[in-house]
Parts: structure tokens; sequence; C-alpha cells
């Protein structure tokens, strides 16, 4: 391999969003781009290919704390417990949350599904794990080994909290990895900030989210709030409950804060807002962190908000429902046996009532059924529960996502003249859309799990 030639292989994410861990070898070091758990599978099929590797990882560097980014990492540390692993201090402090919540889920879930691998790791896996991260701010350029002249810096992806796009730097290749990103501001967050010295980029590593999503190019995001909170209003007016499903992280404090904006804007009636476990306790660490979120953005005490409480006991989730309120409650996807599922469970069977997404959801989840489902449909919504029959027409989705659309994708690659563009995280559909539309004249690769490219500076 030429000094200016580096390696790239895919342990995940490549194909599907979820699991992301893409390897770099760049000056004789291996580097882990993120160290992810697939959201919707099930098992050790949720990991990413770690018998790809023959040794340790020189480094982990993890962009966020989504669990498709880091919920790996207690188990690859299990593997090889000495690897160094950076992320920004807010992704540290909110991996830790998101990890321990990840084993109390599998835990769970052991039982439910009858797994008998879970959890894939312990609590004190996770301690050893988070013991192992260095947390480095953004701009701050950092060596991940004295005697190689491989720089690193973080720069800010707009996605959520902590959020980063991650610059590699060495005399002879510069590689750019965006991680998630988010180009335009959010009720919280600013939006990506593109590198300075793009022109000095030799491969760029890009998300592919939204490439196959057309309808993304044309959503304003004020004119989106405003549908949003007229849905909910008709909701109340008609003495009903908003269930709006939500990641724990990110999407949970975006639309809580934008809620009470629209509260104190007179847009929307003061009914009680609740929201779930998870959800709540990375508010406390948005609170935190709260000079690096939007300087116009302003945070609402966690106060405010009422908790959901055990709502798989049903008595509670039909008191939850007995009177008008808006309920932001885990997971966005609305996967079995979470808050979000279990009272949609009860609002489906009132034709008052109405749910509203508002980010993604893979396919082959409860999620998406609820989306698609017609009035008199039957749908589970516990595992091993009994079917429930639809009586809603209110269901609907509303375009908040904290990934860049296809058009914003295009101008970030269209920025970045690299001589290389790699393609990941995306569904097939999106990775092609991506491919054939962006970066004309440059070499471009969407790579399989397990297939090692060479790229040149």
């Amino acid at each position: 391999m030429s000094n200016n030639s580096i390696q790239f292989t895919s342990l995940g994410s490549v194909g599907e969003v979820g699991a992301s861990a893409h390897m770099l070898t760049i000056e004789g070091m291996q580097i882990l781009l993120d160290c992810g758990m697939h959201p919707s599978k099930e098992g050790s099929g949720k990991l990413p290919d770690f018998s790809m590797l023959h040794k340790a990882p020189d480094a982990v560097i993890i962009s966020h704390s989504h669990i498709d980014h880091c919920g790996a990492l207690p188990h690859l540390l299990s593997l090889f417990p000495d690897t160094p692993v950076y992320c920004t201090p807010p992704t540290l402090k909110i991996a830790d949350r998101m990890l321990h919540n990840c084993v109390s889920v599998m835990g769970k879930i052991r039982n439910e599904r009858d797994i008998p691998e879970y959890p894939l790791y312990t609590h004190e896996d996770v301690e050893y794990a988070i013991n192992r991260v260095y947390g480095i701010h953004t701009y701050k350029e950092f060596a991940i080994h004295p005697d190689k002249p491989i720089r690193v810096m973080f720069s800010h992806a707009g996605h959520v909290l902590g959020s980063a796009s991650v610059k590699i730097s060495t005399p002879d290749h510069t590689v750019f990895y965006t991680g998630d990103i988010c180009t335009v501001d959010q009720e919280l967050m600013e939006g990506y900030r593109p590198p300075s010295d793009s022109e000095g980029i030799d491969t760029l590593i890009i998300e592919s989210t939204y490439g196959a999503t057309e309808e993304a190019d044309s959503i304003v995001y004020a004119d989106e709030i405003e549908r949003f909170g007229n849905a909910i209003a008709e909701v109340l007016e008609n003495d009903g409950v908003a269930l709006v499903p939500s990641f724990a992280l990110g999407r949970s404090q975006e639309v809580l804060n934008m809620i009470s904006r629209l509260q104190d804007e007179n847009k929307l009636p003061y009914v009680p807002v609740y929201s779930s476990g998870l959800g709540r306790a990375v508010y406390e660490i948005y609170d935190q962190f709260f000079d690096e979120l939007n300087p116009e953005a302003a945070l609402s005490p966690l106060e405010e908000f009422l908790n959901v409480g055990d709502v798989w006991n049903p008595k509670v989730a039909r008191d939850l429902i007995s009177e008008p309120c808006i309920i932001v409650a885990t997971s966005g996807m609305m996967l079995e046996n979470t808050p979000s599922a279990m009272i949609a469970q009860q609002l489906v069977q009132n034709p008052k009532h109405g749910i509203f997404f508002v980010g993604y959801c893979a396919e082959d989840t409860l999620g998406v059924t609820v989306k698609n489902a017609q009035v008199g449909d039957e749908i589970v919504f516990e595992l091993g529960g009994d079917p429930v029959v639809n009586t809603l027409i209110n269901i609907q989705s509303f375009h908040f996502s904290a990934h860049a659309s296809r058009k914003d994708l295009q101008q970030v690659v269209e920025a970045i003249p690299s001589k290389n563009v790699v393609y990941v995280h995306g569904d097939p559909p999106a990775l092609e859309w991506m491919e054939y539309n962006t970066g004309e004249g440059r070499n471009k690769f969407v790579p399989a799990i397990g297939q090692t490219i060479h790229l040149k500076g």
C-alpha cells in the first residue's frame, strides 16, 4: 500500500441503516469509525461482523451516541479490552445512559422473546467501556498514537447533542467521515458545519439515509412545525390524546421543546405534556450541555413534562389517556412492548385520538405497520399479546428527521471536492441514488460488508 493509499472495510451499516462500523487502515493503524448495534435485528445479528477483526483496533472513534453507532462498544471492548475510544464529551455522557438502558432492555427481551444470547453485555461491561473513552471537544485536534503522524478532529454534525463529523489527517491522505448529519437548524440543534479546508480532503465517507426520499427535498421546517401543531390541536379539540413516538435521544428533546414553544405562543392549548423514562434522562444531559445547543434555543425545564409512569400496567395506560394530553414516548419506531407501543395499543381503540410519527422507521417494525394501518386492521403491540382492532384514521407522519435530505446530501458532496466518495448508512435504493446523482467524475464506492477497498489520495 502506497503512502497516500488507505484501506476501507465496513463491518456493518452498508446496504442498510444500523450497526455502523467502518474500519480504516491508515499509516499502519486500524481505526474503527463507530461501533453500533442494529435497531431491529435480534441476538448476535444486531452486532457488526467482528469476525473480520484479526487484531485489536488501534482506536475507536464514536460519532454520536445513538445505539446504531455506539451500541456494540461494550461487546467490542470485551474482545479487545485495551482499545482506546474517542468521542465528544456530550456523546460520552449520553452513551453511558444509552448503553446501560440497552442492557436492561436486552434482559427484558431475553425473557419475552426467549433469546438466550441476551444480554450481549452486562452493566459491568458498560462501566468498563465508558472508562476507556476519552471525551474530546470539537475543533480540538488530537493524536491517537504518539509515534504516528495521524491527527483527528471532531466538527459539528448537527444531528443530536454531541454528534460529530470526523476528520482524520496524515501527511499524505485526509479522510472526512460525516457521521449522521443534519444540515438545517432544528429546534435545539444548529445544523452541520462543513470542514473549513474541504479542498484538502482526499476521501469523503458520507451517510445516505434519505438518498431515496424525494419528499424530504421540498419540506420547509417551519411549515412542518405548523402542520404538526395543527394536527395536535385538532385532536385535543375533540377531547383526544396525541401520541408522538420519538427516539430517546434527539427527537424527544426536540419535540418536547417544540410543543412547549407552541403552547407559549398560544398555538396549542395548555394540556399536560408527558414524556417517558430514557428520553427524560437524556433531557437532563441536554440541560447540562446547554451551551452546545443552538444559541437561539430556549430549553424548557424538564419539570414542565410529566412522567408517563408504568404504562405496561393497562390501568395506568388507560388512566393516562382518560383526559386530553400530549405524550412524547419512546421508541420512535414503536417497537413492541415499548412505552409508545403500550400507549398506542390503548389509543387505536378510540377514533378520537391521533398518532403522529416524527422520524425514521425501519422496515419490518411495528411503527411501519401502524403507519400503514387501515381501520379494521388487527395490530399486535405486545410480543405474544392478542391483536387489537384499529379504529384510528388520524395516523400521520411528519418530517422532523435529524438526517440531511438528499438535496442537502448532494450539496455536501459538491462542497467537498474529494477524489473518493464512499457511501454508507443507507438502504440499497438510497445508496444507489447517491452513487448515481452525486460525486460526478470521482472514484465512487458502495462497499459490501466485508469488502476491502483501496483509496488513493
